[in-house]
């Protein structure tokens, strides 16, 4: 039984915050401890956001308390203030905790390097406004303060914020632009996966395609905009109209293409995000340039990357 007394300095903190100081675990794992019930104060169970008292005890079994993994090295940061940071996320990096992942997320990468993150909502997704899959690549915006987090949702939601997106994608769509519109819903045959079914939310998202391969494999590369902000919604979106992501694993059936390309990922990468800043007003515009292992494939797929990409979006 891991044993604290709650000290003067620790007065007023939550549980979750202090036991994940005193443990060096993360607050999603203090999470799931408490839940299990394997966490009292003063001999009686809690919630993860039970404010605590000076002198209290708080006990830990052992059972469930693991050293924590090593925290991933921080991404770069493209633009960071007291309210927020704008960061290119590595494919390979998932952004929160979830099944499977704890300790070695964006979140924790950030937090170990020491960034502020904006402690409202979920706990297990502090600072998390909108996120990437893993094995996407690219800009993404997180919140350092409160203000900045409800501030940015709200703009999310109002469709304020500018994303674009490339995709290296199988075949030459038909119509070399055009908006994609469908409701994105789980896929009722796979539950692990997304489909545009009658059900769904509503989704957007408009396409260009920049330039078709003259490669082995009918390929092209387009430059997306979303309009909404749905999971995997460009990926389901490219599928529904024949032309899936590069490497996808879940949508379409592009893993021999992404083989011969050598890539290990899927061919997705968000490239530029435009928004005004939440708390100021001041327009904040960032690029994430194309990993090497993209340009690599765009360039096996015998398709020249533009250097200027602006003038490609949709």
């Amino acid at each position: 039984m891991n044993r604290f007394e709650v000290s003067e300095d620790d007065a007023g903190r939550r549980l979750d915050v202090a036991l994940a100081d005193w443990l060096g675990i993360s607050r999603s794992r203090v999470a799931v401890l408490v839940t299990d019930g394997q966490v009292v104060v003063d001999g009686a169970r809690v919630t993860r956001s039970t404010i605590l008292r000076a002198g209290q005890t708080v006990e830990v079994a052992d059972a469930d308390v693991v050293d924590a993994p090593a925290a991933p090295e921080a991404p770069p940061i493209l633009y960071a203030d007291d309210h927020l940071l704008v960061i290119d996320k590595p494919a390979g990096l998932v952004v929160h905790a979830g099944a499977g992942h704890d300790g070695d997320t964006l979140v924790d990468a950030l937090r170990a390097a020491g960034h502020p993150l904006a402690d409202v909502g979920d706990p297990t997704r502090p600072g998390i406004v909108h996120r990437l899959d893993r094995d996407t690549s690219g800009v993404m915006v997180v919140a350092c303060t409160p203000q900045a987090h409800r501030g940015l949702v709200e703009a999310l939601s109002r469709r304020e914020v500018t994303r674009h997106y490339l995709a290296l994608v199988a075949g030459v769509p038909a119509a070399p632009r055009g908006r994609v519109e469908g409701p994105i819903g789980r896929d009722p045959r796979q539950r692990t996966r997304f489909a545009v079914v009658t059900t769904g939310r509503d989704a957007v998202t408009r396409y260009v395609t920049i330039a078709s391969g003259s490669g082995p494999e009918a390929t092209s590369l387009v430059a997306c905009r979303l309009e909404t902000g749905r999971t995997h919604q460009i990926r389901v979106h490219l599928t529904e109209i024949g032309h899936p992501v590069i490497g996808d694993p879940s949508y379409g059936r592009t893993g021999a293409v992404a083989r011969t390309l050598g890539l290990r990922r899927q061919a997705l990468h968000a490239a530029h995000l435009v928004f005004e800043h939440p708390v100021d007003g001041r327009r904040v515009e960032a690029w994430a340039p194309v990993p090497a292992d993209l340009a690599a494939a765009i360039e096996a797929s015998g398709i020249e990357l533009p250097e200027d990409l602006a003038p490609h979006w949709p």
